[in-house]
């Protein structure tokens, strides 16, 4: 078995998010349906961005988010993910490298451009997303590094990969490449409509391939097909070893196939935009389980992260979550990292 050099390698769609403020007036001219994801081509992607309001441009990326979140708490962190050539590729290769990432994947010199994510956030903090995945579609099997897969603790996996089926072929080389080196494998559910497009290959990986599972209440119930939350939690356990369940103002819920573990939310001080929210509960939860923490400690250091990116816009850290863990914590969190 190789040495472990890396706590969490994410593979996932690497995404340029495009932040605007929108109202609900906006959401039904455009016949959105508030705080999900929508696939769109590149032609309703140039539609779209003439109808919207100036808005900030910033790398973004669910697994891209964990794994920046990963780093900004010390840990050490890998990412894989396609970009292209061009402009907002070179911003998302500077973005995350800044953070103190690895990203070596190398970019495509033709096809699609790289990927943009529309991030439309309404005043009651809700975020209602239209991602062009350009890019992202090229991503596949040669793109990830076994090496770097069997030299990382864990391999954190985003479920939109099931999107593109290039990308679905790079997810199980991944997964196969860990557990082959006697790794772990986590998955984020992503959204309840992805969900609902891939149901049965979710609840097979969930039940055999999946070792740490991450979802939100929506997206639980929705796997389980059931609208109790409860019935869903009692489906999910033993089913892997580790599932961590956010439900917002209520905090999360972590169970195994022995224990329940529930946790508050973290105290923030205005509720200011949603967007990776459940990115950085994953990061702040995955740097302390890489570190033996309880379980119960890493779903606060997940709910402190998450906490820091919804009291501002955007899903990347403004403030240290190295400093906010250890007010809120204590000094222990960081003491004997490995």
């Amino acid at each position: 078995m190789a040495d472990k050099t890396i706590h969490v390698a994410g593979i996932g769609n690497a995404i340029v998010d495009v932040l605007v403020h929108a109202d609900d007036l906006l959401l039904h001219k455009l016949g959105l349906t508030k705080g999900v994801m929508t696939l769109i081509d590149a032609e309703q992607a140039e539609s779209i961005y003439a109808q919207l309001p100036p808005g900030i441009e910033c790398s973004g990326g669910s697994a891209a988010n964990t794994i920046a979140g990963i780093a900004a708490l010390g840990g050490r962190a890998a990412y894989v993910g396609k970009v292209k050539s061009d402009q907002l590729g070179q911003v998302f290769r500077h973005d995350i490298r800044n953070s103190g990432v690895h990203f070596e994947t190398p970019a495509a010199d033709g096809g699609p451009s790289t990927a943009r994510c529309f991030v439309l956030v309404t005043p009651d903090a809700q975020r209602t997303m239209l991602t062009y995945l350009g890019a992202c579609v090229e991503l596949g099997p040669d793109d990830v590094d076994t090496g770097l897969i069997v030299g990382a603790e864990v391999t954190y996996l985003e479920g939109y990969l099931y999107d593109p089926p290039e990308a679905k072929r790079a997810f199980l080389k991944a997964a196969t490449t860990a557990h082959g080196a006697g790794r772990l494998v986590s998955l984020s559910l992503s959204d309840p409509f992805c969900v609902d497009r891939h149901r049965d290959a979710f609840l097979d990986l969930v039940s055999g391939h999946v070792d740490i599972l991450f979802a939100n209440e929506a997206e639980l119930m929705s796997l389980y097909e059931t609208t109790s939350f409860d019935d869903a939690v009692r489906a999910v356990r033993g089913h892997c070893r580790v599932a961590a369940v956010t439900r917002g103002e209520k905090g999360s819920v972590v169970v195994t196939a022995d224990d329940v573990h529930v946790v508050g939310a973290d105290d923030i001080d205005q509720l200011v935009d949603t967007t990776g929210a459940g990115d950085l509960y994953a990061a702040g939860f995955l740097f302390g389980f890489t570190q033996g923490r309880d379980l119960a400690t890493c779903a606060m250091l997940g709910g402190i992260a998450a906490g820091e990116i919804i009291s501002h816009y955007g899903a990347r850290p403004e403030r240290s979550l190295k400093d906010l863990a250890r007010a809120k914590l204590g000094p222990h969190i960081f003491e004997n990292l490995r």
